[in-house]
């Protein structure tokens, strides 16, 4: 058997999973060490801590993620897959689409440079402060636009703007980073010397995106190899958003163009498995957001149907099983040459 391993976090968890018992631990570590079994792989859990670098050479990695306060763990992940990549490991997903995991701004660079530019029509711009923002005013002719912080998630802190009024207030919302005390020890230096530049007040990185008008909602598709699950999100009543809103619904009626916009994407980001945000107006689909790791799987555990393409779009009335799902994901994409369905 060839085996895997799989990083699992201070807390024993591995993954997400929506209904998960205890609350928030993760996927069913059992289950998904019998479902590698069945594919012909043997499962070996380590923590972060116990890795060699120095003998980790081809070997297989899974690795989970973190969305602690502060991002405190998540970034000590990062630091341990970015070195296993760099010691010749083969890690799923590649490291990259762990840095854009809660760092939306990070996504948006990625997809810019990952999805062709025939599929890529929503223009989005990203900023490390206020200030740069406002030197980049004289490139907005017209203003209506979201406006999303790197961090978060439900829709926390997104705003759209529709004058440079308000482009200018919601930004300076969501990037403020000023603390009394900070703020007047660049006082002081500012009067101690001369030509000295204080720090910007506002310095949390931010995104501002195309608006798309007259849209009822986004889709949720959440793609498992050949298996893509699909969840309806309305807007909240008066409002633009639909993610955190609760209104949620399965439908079998789901337009064919956005199942295959959403297969194109997964095939040029190359992943196994992935959740994208997808807004489609009834002419074009726009990919809003995307994550390959550590996402909510509400999606795919409540469903009773999913598609699947054969040469054309088919429903197949089944539910399905996280772990298994995942386990197949992951050992068919291995044994494709780590290429999603090329």
């Amino acid at each position: 058997m060839k085996t895997i391993k799989l990083i699992v976090d201070y807390k024993k968890r591995f993954g997400t999973k929506y209904t998960a018992t205890p609350y928030r631990s993760g996927m069913d570590k059992n289950k998904l060490k019998s479902y590698f079994n069945n594919f012909g792989y043997s499962v070996q859990f380590v923590y972060p801590w116990q890795i060699n670098y120095e003998n980790c050479k081809n070997e297989l990695y899974l690795y989970t993620s973190s969305e602690d306060k502060g991002l405190y763990y998540k970034s000590y992940l990062e630091d341990v897959v970015l070195g296993l990549k760099l010691a010749g490991a083969h890690i799923i997903p590649d490291f990259k689409f762990l840095r854009a995991h809660h760092n939306k701004v990070f996504m948006e660079i990625l997809r810019r440079i990952s999805i062709s530019n025939e599929m890529e029509s929503l223009h989005s711009k990203v900023y490390g402060t206020l200030e740069e923002l406002r030197e980049d005013l004289v490139h907005y002719n017209t203003i209506n636009h979201v406006l999303k912080p790197s961090e978060g998630a439900m829709s926390r802190d997104v705003f759209h703007a529709t004058s440079l009024k308000q482009l200018l207030k919601h930004a300076k919302i969501i990037s403020n980073t000023s603390s009394y005390k900070n703020d007047l020890i660049d006082l002081l230096r500012s009067k101690k010397h001369e030509g000295y530049i204080k720090e910007s007040r506002n310095r949390k990185k931010f995104i501002v995106q195309d608006f798309i008008p007259n849209l009822e909602g986004d889709w949720k598709v959440l793609i498992y190899w050949d298996k893509y699950y699909v969840l309806r999100r309305l807007n909240r009543k008066n409002d633009f958003r639909a993610s955190g809103g609760g209104r949620l619904s399965y439908t079998r009626d789901v337009p064919t163009k956005l199942l295959s916009f959403a297969r194109d994407i997964a095939i040029e980001l190359n992943l196994p498995n992935v959740s994208l945000d997808i807004a489609y107006d009834g002419n074009k689909c726009y990919l809003l957001e995307f994550q390959a790791i550590y996402f909510g799987t509400y999606t795919l555990e409540h469903s009773q149907f999913y598609f699947a393409f054969n040469n054309k779009w088919e429903m197949i009335e089944e539910s399905s099983i996280l772990e298994k799902e995942y386990a197949n994901s992951i050992v068919s994409y291995i044994e494709n040459d780590f290429k999603y369905l090329k």
